[in-house]
């Protein structure tokens, strides 16, 4: 959670003292269909972009976001270890394609897979996430 914090605060300040401004360069109905386009797909999703045009979530998250994010961070006063380590959590995830969600949905299918009812596919995927929580690893490194 301390990296989505770090990430959204990072990014918020690069694109508050972006100049010009991102909204100068995005109409609407662009920002709306990219809203649309995340609700919807998730990671997978299909965002189009100022100067950039119409990229990936990865892409736009690793090659323009994150770059963001640390330096809107190294402005508030964040120092660096902690920028990269909160930040590289994010782009650990943008890298593997996996957040929480998905890990969810990859091991209750594994479960069920080797033989496991859906309700005792849940409930195991609910005890290793517990596990993993506890384990203070980033999701998108646990084993499904």
């Amino acid at each position: 959670m301390l990296a989505n914090h770090a990430f959204y605060y990072g990014a918020l300040r690069g694109l508050s003292e972006a100049d010009p401004p991102l909204w100068t360069q995005m109409n609407f109905a662009a920002a709306q269909a990219n809203f649309l386009a995340a609700a919807r797909y998730g990671m997978d999703a299909q965002l189009d972009w100022p100067g950039l045009g119409e990229v990936t979530t990865r892409e736009l998250v690793l090659g323009t976001l994150l770059p963001m994010a640390h330096e809107g961070l190294r402005r508030w006063g964040v120092d660096a270890e902690v920028r990269d380590r909160f930040l590289g959590v994010i782009g650990g995830r943008a890298q593997t394609g996996r957040n929480g969600a998905r890990w969810q949905v990859a091991t209750v299918a594994a479960l069920q897979d080797g033989g496991l009812t859906r309700p005792a596919a849940l409930a195991e995927m609910l005890r290793r996430y517990c596990e993993h929580m506890h384990s203070n690893e980033p999701v998108h490194t646990w084993d499904t």
